[in-house]
C-alpha cells in the first residue's frame, strides 16, 4: 500500500468501500479507531457490540495482513483509551 492509499483509508469505516460516499462515520454510531498494523487509521463500527464484549477486541479479515487474503488482523482496545484499538498482530 502506498501513501496515497493510506490517505484514502484514513477516517473511513472498516468494511466499507473507501471510494463510496457512505464510507465515512454515520451519526449515532460508535466507532473505535484502529491503531497500527495494516488497518491503521480505519474506524471500526462497534455500535452493535455490547460494552462488556468490547475488551475482547476483534480479529478482522483483511487481505492486507501478512497472511494475504486469508489473514486476519487482531485489534484490542487500549486499556487507557478504549476508543482506540491497538494492533496485536496478524492471524491466519
Amino acid at each position: 500500500m502506498d501513501s496515497d492509499d493510506e490517505r484514502l483509508l484514513r477516517g473511513r469505516v472498516y468494511g466499507h468501500d473507501p471510494t463510496a460516499p457512505e464510507s465515512g462515520p454515520l451519526p449515532g454510531h460508535h466507532y473505535a479507531e484502529l491503531v497500527g498494523g495494516p488497518l491503521d487509521g480505519l474506524l471500526l463500527d462497534i455500535t452493535t457490540v455490547p460494552p462488556e464484549a468490547r475488551p475482547e477486541g476483534a480479529a478482522l479479515p483483511t487481505a492486507l495482513s501478512t497472511h494475504g487474503p486469508e489473514g486476519r488482523s487482531l485489534y484490542q482496545p487500549r486499556p487507557t483509551t478504549p476508543s482506540r484499538w491497538d494492533w496485536q498482530g496478524d492471524l491466519r
